[in-house]
């Protein structure tokens, strides 16, 4: 479960939705499966950067001082009362999403995206003419549809307003943003209550989930890509101390939550080194996990062309030596996790539960009697879900109603797994998983096993190089002691923020305009911000756009296939 930080720390506001989105559509269902399958075991991440979002929105809730722009649009009694600008950010925001599954399904809201494709032409004029009872019907489909499933199928309000379709009253959009508010101070706590029970484990991301690897080292990015071209920087400066903060903090913000330590960490995107693996070991941390190719990639570098059968040598969890210690890391099937988030979004959920389950079979079967494969499926929370039908409601339910009567197949979690502790029905089974010895790792991420989707291509590099001009100034001013406490401490906060994975995976042609221009637009917002914090002018370059966009990848390019 992830989200960067969308808030522009000056003002308090959110400047995108996503975090609120996701919350009450795949978090909500998430739990919701795990809450209705008792036998099922699971690792649920949680980025402290997320949580905060979180908490900011709970905090709204409560308080009644609403900071983000669409979502308090929602509650507005009298729409009348919109200015332009208002307006439209109802029109550019309230179609942002998936349309086959998301709009095209329900009458109401397909009427108001033909009516709005009929006057897309008017340009500005097209604010005008639309009626108020449009925009707020149209802000109403829109949370109606980014509803969870588990949500549509236990709360009364929502099929009533659909089923309604049009000429929703400000009363049903008050109801229906109340009903947000509840979602979203629940979600926290019904993780908590399922890792009580010992059902899942919760794990976490150092703070504002950064590609580590590359804050320590950007050459560790030619351990698999060696004629990569890098940053005219040759290094991100105090990137060891930077990732060292983040890790910490992180640990503190779990403990803060969860009441312990974490037992494990996924690092951002994947992305392991073992100087970073050393990083997580320092920290306590007893595993961490990545994908298949890096697995490989450390292989053959150890072994050369001598790599054992695919079997062997991905289902079992490694023991890592590093210079801070040791850490176990699990390495993710990349077929079974990318036929989750790619492919069995098109088959009948029947299909593919029966299709899953039987690749599982046949993993067990490649196994002598008493050797226990340990098979690890990695995937995003959030982002797979709006490309299957009614969520994956199907599709997830007949997964974990599978995993959970399955004669010889167990689910657990990471640190159970290395206790040898598996969930059985009505029991939990003990097996010896002997881990396998990893004496070296070449560098890389759950993408392609490389860094490439952060680094390595000019737009990429660019930004790379704006970050850490920025935090050249910003060594120089805290160093000099012009900063108190206070201003010291939010402007590392706006600093961490830079620093996240995600500004750096949307720069690039092959991603949506649309998509690209927001998040290039909110990076050089915060690295704008963070100057100021620094009472510092903002360089002039940071006024022009790094990346324009315009490919077409694939899951709108939130996700990635491992290869």
């Amino acid at each position: 479960m992830h989200q960067p930080d969308y808030r522009n720390r000056l003002t308090g506001e959110f400047e995108l939705p996503w975090t609120y989105l996701h919350a009450i559509k795949d978090y909500t269902d998430m739990a919701w499966h795990l809450e209705q399958h008792p036998g099922v075991r699971a690792v649920v991440n949680f980025v402290p950067s997320l949580i905060d979002q979180i908490e900011d929105y709970c905090d709204q809730f409560q308080s009644g001082n609403y900071r983000d722009p669409l979502l308090s649009l929602l509650a507005v009694e009298d729409l009348h009362q919109l200015d332009a600008g208002q307006r439209k950010l109802i029109l550019d925001r309230c179609f942002n999403s998936n349309h086959h599954n998301m709009l095209l399904p329900y009458p109401g809201y397909k009427r108001l995206h033909d009516l709005f494709l009929l006057l897309q032409d008017a340009g500005d004029l097209q604010v005008g003419y639309l009626s108020v009872q449009y925009l707020g019907d149209l802000l109403t489909w829109y949370h109606l549809a980014w509803m969870g499933e588990s949500v549509r199928r236990s709360n009364e309000l929502l099929p009533r307003l659909m089923s309604k379709g049009s000429l929703f009253s400000a009363e049903d959009r008050k109801q229906l943003f109340d009903l947000i508010g509840q979602l979203m101070q629940d979600v926290l706590p019904r993780y908590r209550r399922l890792q009580e029970e010992g059902r899942i484990e919760i794990s976490t991301t150092p703070y504002f989930h950064p590609i580590m690897p590359l804050l320590l080292d950007f050459k560790c990015a030619r351990d698999a890509m060696p004629d990569a071209p890098l940053p005219h920087a040759e290094k991100y400066p105090g990137g060891v101390e930077r990732s060292a903060a983040q890790t910490a903090d992180a640990v503190e913000n779990y403990r803060k939550h969860f009441g312990r330590a974490p037992g494990g960490m996924w690092p951002g995107e994947g992305g392991i080194s073992l100087q970073a693996a050393g990083m997580l070991a320092a920290h306590g941390c007893e595993w961490t996990a990545s994908g298949e190719a890096v697995l490989y990639n450390s292989l053959h570098r150890i072994h050369g062309d001598s790599i054992p059968g695919r079997p062997q040598y991905l289902y079992r969890p490694y023991r890592c030596i590093t210079e801070k210690g040791p850490i176990h890391c699990f390495f993710r099937d990349d077929r079974l996790s990318d036929k989750i988030g790619f492919e069995y979004t098109k088959w009948h959920g029947r299909d593919a539960v029966a299709n899953f389950v039987h690749s599982l079979e046949e993993i067990r079967y490649h196994f002598d009697p008493g050797e226990e494969p340990v098979v690890s499926v990695i995937l995003d929370g959030e982002n797979a879900w709006e490309y299957y039908p009614y969520n994956g409601f199907y599709f997830l339910s007949g997964l974990y109603e599978a995993l959970q009567n399955h004669p010889f197949i167990r689910t657990t979690s990471f640190s159970k797994c290395l206790q040898g502790v598996v969930a059985a029905p009505g029991s939990e089974d003990t097996v010896s998983n002997a881990p396998g010895q990893l004496a070296a790792m070449v560098s890389g991420s759950w993408v392609y096993g490389t860094f490439s989707t952060w680094i390595g291509m000019a737009e990429k590099n660019h930004a790379w190089d704006l970050l850490c001009e920025a935090k050249t100034c910003y060594d120089q001013v805290i160093n000099s002691g012009r900063l108190s406490p206070e201003e010291q401490a939010l402007a590392a906060w706006q600093l961490g923020i830079c620093e996240g994975s995600d500004w750096f995976w949307w720069f690039g042609d092959y991603n949506p305009e649309g998509s690209v221009q927001s998040f290039d637009r909110l990076y050089r917002l915060n690295l704008e911000n963070l100057y100021r914090l620094l009472k510092l002018p903002a360089p002039i370059n940071l006024q022009q756009p790094i990346s324009a966009g315009g490919g077409h990848a694939e899951a709108g390019g939130t996700m990635r296939r491992s290869a």
